[in-house]
């Protein structure tokens, strides 16, 4: 097998093992957390829920089978850490907290999930399932539904209504069911572009 196809993650295959190799991965590190933050600020607030339509989910999950599950875990917990220490890499919002407290508000399910998501599907990827359209359609899935569990649980338990909690099902009703055919769709998309590198580097390292 060839040194770049027997890679574990296209981060891998791409940093290879020479001197510069730490300094790409920690590159691509800062790269899926700035990008991460850029997708933040394409942000349309939805009228019927408190969480707003993002493109970060999809960043996370890209960034994750790039990266790899400890890199991906590490991408996001930069971009948390970011957010706490007041950077504006939250999504702007009239009605949801700035900086730390946006953890403890109605998206905090969500922006917590991304560390965890990005380790699974970076995870799967270290398994050779972003080499292929299909499976790399799975392993985002996958890290898709830890986004919308953690985001919806979050909602459910601890988001309230005076002084009670609204509830699992009201939380997937506003916080999983309006975003579930976007979502997917943007999965379905996005999904050909790790196997597509990953054919690119192929190719040049059979010349």
């Amino acid at each position: 097998m060839t040194a770049f196809t027997g890679s574990a993650t296209l981060v891998d295959a791409l940093a290879g093992r020479d001197d510069s190799s730490a300094l790409i991965r920690f590159g691509a590190v800062l790269f899926v957390t700035a990008l991460t933050a850029a997708a933040a600020q394409i942000s349309v607030p939805l009228p019927f829920t408190q969480v707003p339509f993002t493109f970060q989910p999809m960043v996370v999950l890209l960034g994750g089978l790039a990266l790899g599950s400890r890199l991906g875990l590490a991408s996001q917990l930069l971009y948390l850490l970011a957010g706490v220490a007041g950077f504006p890499v939250f999504a702007a919002s009239a009605t949801l907290p700035p900086g730390a407290l946006r953890l403890l508000g109605p998206t905090g399910g969500y922006l917590l999930s991304y560390p965890l998501a990005a380790f699974l599907t970076g995870y799967l990827a270290e398994r050779r399932l972003d080499r292929r359209y299909l499976s790399s359609v799975v392993a985002m899935l996958a890290g898709l539904v830890v986004v919308y569990v953690s985001g919806a649980l979050w909602l459910g338990l601890f988001v309230r209504v005076g002084s009670a909690p609204i509830g699992l099902s009201p939380a997937f009703a506003t916080g999983v069911y309006p975003f579930v055919m976007a979502d997917f769709v943007k999965v379905l998309a996005a999904a050909g572009i790790l196997p597509a590198f990953w054919w690119i580097v192929g190719r040049a390292d059979l010349h």
